[in-house]
């Protein structure tokens, strides 16, 4: 197969109708990060499935374990899984499989019936199903350089984060209404009845299809990555092979251009703030600021909105003062609204300042993302966003390992909120010294100017 420069795939795929369809994706893979992972599934595995396990271990634990196996081969194959996407020319071929497999756990979580014997049939599916996306997000989050211009990059990064949010919310509030809301034996506008856990095992169906049909969009209209000469030997490396490649790709990044090496580990910390944000706000919310249960999904509505909206805003300034600048004002708003979250008390001001909180959330999620996009060398992106996604698993003991501690040190809900300050600080503490991305156009592939008609996002 003959090779192409590196430097001409920046770009290739990148008019509006291409970004609109890679956008789409982010907006079905929410039904994977809402429905099954966060709000539904889970919680349908813990509180419905295994409440009757018998054994001193509870659901909740088995669970644990469970996504932390999942995390563990995520952690340990996704850089030389991106490695490999990007030099044998099968980026775009790979997320089809991953996603592919993703929605087939999915779907098989309808056979999972309210039985205690059924749990382990949940929890791998759980787990399997956990990993094959986070590895998908890799050749997904590396095509960014392919449907984007170095004069695009950040807006496109926030529109599609914005995507993911406004996904995830639409189809929650779909599955809330029709298959979950009320009493009785029948549940939802739909009026679908609990025996066996079926309006649950029909809200798996629904979020398998929903991002099955979401998803195939990208692998229609952006083509597949052509193979390039950016990294020799590493399409014919093998398993054991790949991690000397990969070695020896890293070993050259320090040489060269060390910043991305410790963008990478400043982005580890500061997202891992980033998640606790919202793995603990609802707690917070009622243990805490007194929000009614039942507020709590609206609450956690808006807050998605406004994330996207910061994530849509923040990315043309990304694209005009540089990510860095985005990041660090958004870690910086986070900690003062933190801090006032410490010190004000009662449901109203919890909405304000939660709300102000997660207006940075988007826009920090995004930039971090066109950030390490415009230091990846051209052809190599894949191998980087593994590399994102394995730092970031290394670290994601921190916030809540730190919101626990306060926690107990203090006997008391909110000091957890200064575990969550400390890790976002030290996350802007290391990102500092990182000197921000080049600012360089690049060629359009071959040489060529756009058709006309054909315009950027």
């Amino acid at each position: 197969m003959a090779e192409v420069n590196a430097r001409a795939t920046v770009g290739g795929a990148a008019t509006r109708g291409q970004v609109v369809a890679w956008g789409l994706w982010d907006w079905g893979s929410s039904a994977f990060n809402a429905v099954i992972l966060t709000f539904v599934f889970s919680v349908y595995l813990t509180d419905t499935v295994g409440d009757d396990l018998p054994g001193g271990t509870s659901a909740s634990a088995w669970l644990a374990w469970a996504l932390a196996a999942g995390g563990l081969v995520v952690a340990l194959t996704a850089p030389v899984s991106g490695q490999y996407f990007d030099a044998a020319a099968g980026r775009k071929r790979a997320l089809g499989v991953l996603t592919g497999l993703t929605v087939a756990c999915m779907t098989g979580m309808f056979f999972v019936h309210d039985d205690y014997r059924d749990l382990w049939l949940g929890l791998v599916l759980l787990a399997f199903g956990s990993a094959f996306f986070e590895l998908a997000n890799v050749p997904y989050n590396a095509m960014l350089r392919q449907v984007s211009t170095p004069r695009t990059i950040g807006r496109i990064s926030g529109f599609g984060w914005a995507m993911g949010y406004f996904g995830g919310i639409f189809l929650l509030l779909i599955c809330y209404f029709g298959f979950i809301s009320g009493d009785g034996d029948s549940r939802g506008l739909l009026g679908v009845p609990t025996d066996d856990g079926l309006n649950i095992r029909l809200v798996a169906m629904l979020a398998a299809v929903w991002f099955a049909a979401f998803a195939l969009p990208v692998l229609f209209a952006v083509p597949e990555l052509p193979r390039t000469d950016a990294d020799p030997g590493a399409a014919e490396a093998g398993l054991r092979g790949s991690y000397r490649v990969l070695w020896r790709d890293l070993r050259e990044l320090w040489r060269v251009d060390r910043r991305t090496v410790q963008f990478l580990l400043a982005s580890a910390v500061f997202r891992d703030g980033l998640a606790g944000v919202f793995t603990f706000g609802a707690v917070l919310a009622v243990q805490v600021y007194g929000i009614a249960d039942a507020d709590v999904l609206l609450f956690g509505v808006a807050a998605n909105v406004i994330a996207a909206l910061g994530a849509v805003a923040a990315g043309r300034f990304d694209d005009t003062l540089g990510p860095k600048p985005v990041i660090v004002v958004s870690l910086a708003g986070m900690i003062v609204c933190g801090i006032a979250l410490l010190l004000v008390s009662g449901p109203v001001l919890f909405w304000v300042f939660g709300l102000m909180l997660t207006a940075f959330v988007g826009p920090a999620q995004a930039a971090a993302r066109s950030f390490l996009a415009r230091l990846a060398p051209p052809g190599r992106e894949g191998q980087l966003f593994g590399l994102y996604t394995t730092t970031g698993r290394a670290v994601s003991f921190l916030a809540p390992g730190l919101f626990g501690l306060f926690v107990w040190l203090f006997d008391a809900d909110r000091a957890g909120i200064v575990g969550l300050v400390l890790v976002l600080g030290a996350g802007l503490l290391v990102l500092l010294p990182v000197r921000s991305p080049d600012r360089v156009e690049a060629p359009r592939p071959g040489g060529a100017e756009r058709p006309p008609g054909d315009q950027e996002f």
